[in-house]
């Protein structure tokens, strides 16, 4: 029998009120903006607290010390020296994949969206707190941070600006009590949800820019540029007639500071200033000293021409560079500290807590170890360590160019690892004999006929004898090699080349002073420097 009117009026309603359903996406950009917002705030904070408390950067600094060797030299290859942008920027995208979780969770709980920031908040605290140097003040950009989130995923989840993470129910819902009504969020709610977070997004990012700025300006650029530097006592030997062939495409002889390569694990250029700035000699030695920069500046210098290397520096690389720098000898001073029986390394302290170690006995032989204050006519730029770095003719970087140094402290290999040596590289890192070609670029097409063929050897401390060239593994031909200031540097050389047309191969090896050919058995960078001859495939027609 069919039912009355009367009768479906009574009857309670069939189709049961559906809940409304959170739009995941506002939620995602909820948690993102949150996380916008303490990560600004936080780099506004760390104007005052020091760069290196920014959670991005503190956290990125304990991965930086935690990844495993391997990673870190595959980080080198793939980002050269674009590495510490990209740790930065794959930090912050996994933020950011973080925030929009704990934005979908606090669509369900705020309390576990608040968890989230809180585990957010907590990480970058212990990060800012375990950096070297770091006092209680370091937690408070990360803490400030964790709090404005807080407040901002309130806002776009349980606050006004909620409604917009509901979407409407579906036709032919409806309520099942009276006043139970689904949620109708209009155009209104949604495009003032959207808003807020764009305005939102762009305050952080002027606050992290701005307070990156700032850490900028309160840097020691200032103090840098009030620095006078002393005439050396011993000048550098003038460079000779023949340096610099009119070769385009050969390296200079001397690197311009603008385009030295810079290789270190600090994410923020450590800024330190030179009236603050003391040296420590410590360990085992019989007169501690400390040195003020005064001080320093006050003993008698000495400038050369010395060659830097990268261990990282692939075969054919360009993680090498050769500057005229001024410093004090390391030797002297070191004998004045006088090291005890026993005391075979000096270990290198920079400010950002990095350490390198160098023989005892490398830098007491009479080659031109220094304290360097200088490079290229100017003070220490701060990327290269400014205001004191260590520079060792012969070593490559990772055992002895401590930039922003701070201490230098006499022990013994067996009882001290270095930074990198607890990575599993080499304790002891001389500088192998190496050639490169620099002119023609690999995968040049070439006209047939008379063509220079030229680059850069070296074999610092020992110098270069001979450098040679052959085509397509044929006889090798040896090399015209330029003038040079001293064994210390690197040598250029060319090779004229009767090109044919065709595919060839180009490659080139060096002879050191000492008759000893470069190493021609390809091996890896790790742990103590690549080998190989470096070549490259042109096309002649």
């Amino acid at each position: 029998m069919d039912a009355s009117p009367q009768q479906i009026r009574a009857e309670p309603a069939t189709v049961p009120v559906r809940r409304p359903v959170p739009a995941r996406r506002f939620g995602a950009l909820a948690g993102v903006a949150a996380a916008a917002v303490a990560v600004g705030a936080a780099e506004a904070v760390a104007v005052l607290t020091g760069p290196r408390s920014a959670p991005l950067v503190a956290v990125g600094g304990v991965v930086v010390d935690l990844a495993p060797a391997p990673l870190k030299q595959f980080a080198v290859d793939v980002f050269y020296v674009y590495d510490k942008i990209a740790l930065l920027v794959g930090t912050a995208l996994l933020l950011a994949g973080f925030a929009a979780l704990v934005g979908l969770v606090a669509l369900r709980s705020l309390l576990l969206g608040y968890a989230g920031i809180a585990l957010f908040g907590a990480v970058g605290v212990v990060a800012a707190l375990t950096r070297p140097g770091a006092g209680p003040l370091a937690a408070l950009p990360s803490l400030v941070g964790a709090g404005l989130a807080a407040g901002v995923l309130w806002l776009f989840v349980a606050g006004p600006l909620g409604r917009a993470l509901a979407v409407p129910a579906a036709p032919g819902d409806v309520a099942a009590h009276p006043g139970d009504v689904a949620a109708y969020p209009d155009a209104y709610a949604r495009r003032r949800f959207l808003t807020g977070v764009g305005l939102t997004l762009g305050g952080a990012a002027v606050g992290g820019l701005g307070g990156r700025w700032l850490s900028t300006r309160r840097g020691v650029s200032a103090a840098r540029s009030a620095v006078r530097l002393p005439a050396p006592a011993s000048a550098a030997a003038p460079v000779p007639a023949g340096v610099d062939p009119v070769v385009p495409g050969l390296s200079p002889y001397v690197t311009p500071n603008r385009d030295f390569y810079r290789i270190d694990t600090a994410l923020v250029v450590p800024q330190v200033d030179p009236e603050a700035w003391r040296l420590r000699i410590t360990g085992r030695i019989r007169n501690p000293m400390t040195l003020s920069y005064a001080d320093l500046l006050a003993r008698p210098m000495i400038e050369r021409h010395i060659t830097l290397a990268c261990v990282s520096n692939e075969v054919g690389g360009d993680l090498i560079g050769n500057a005229r720098w001024l410093g004090v000898p390391l030797g002297p001073l070191l004998a004045e500290a006088g090291p005890l029986d026993g005391a075979d390394q000096v270990v290198g302290r920079s400010a950002d807590g990095w350490t390198c170690g160098s023989p005892t006995a490398l830098l007491t032989d009479g080659r031109d170890a220094m304290l360097a204050v200088g490079m290229n006519g100017e003070p220490l730029p701060v990327e290269h360590g400014f205001p004191v770095r260590v520079v060792v003719p012969g070593l490559y970087g990772y055992v002895s160019a401590c930039k922003w140094l701070v201490e230098l402290e006499l022990t013994s290999f067996t009882d001290f690892d270095a930074y990198w040596v607890r990575r599993g590289w080499s304790a002891r890192g001389p500088i192998k004999t190496h050639s490169r070609i620099d002119t023609p670029r690999a995968g040049r097409r070439l006209a047939a006929g008379e063509v220079v063929v030229a680059g850069v050897a070296w074999a610092q401390h020992v110098g270069i004898r001979q450098v040679e060239v052959r085509v397509d593994d044929g006889d090798w031909q040896p090399a015209t090699l330029a003038a040079s200031v001293s064994t210390d540097t690197w040598v250029q050389w060319s090779w004229r080349w009767p090109a044919t047309p065709g595919e060839h191969s180009l490659q080139v090896r060096a002879t050191d002073a000492s008759g000893a050919v470069q190493i021609g058995q390809p091996r890896p960078v790790a742990p103590d420097g690549a080998t190989g001859w470096h070549a490259v495939q042109v096309t002649v027609s």
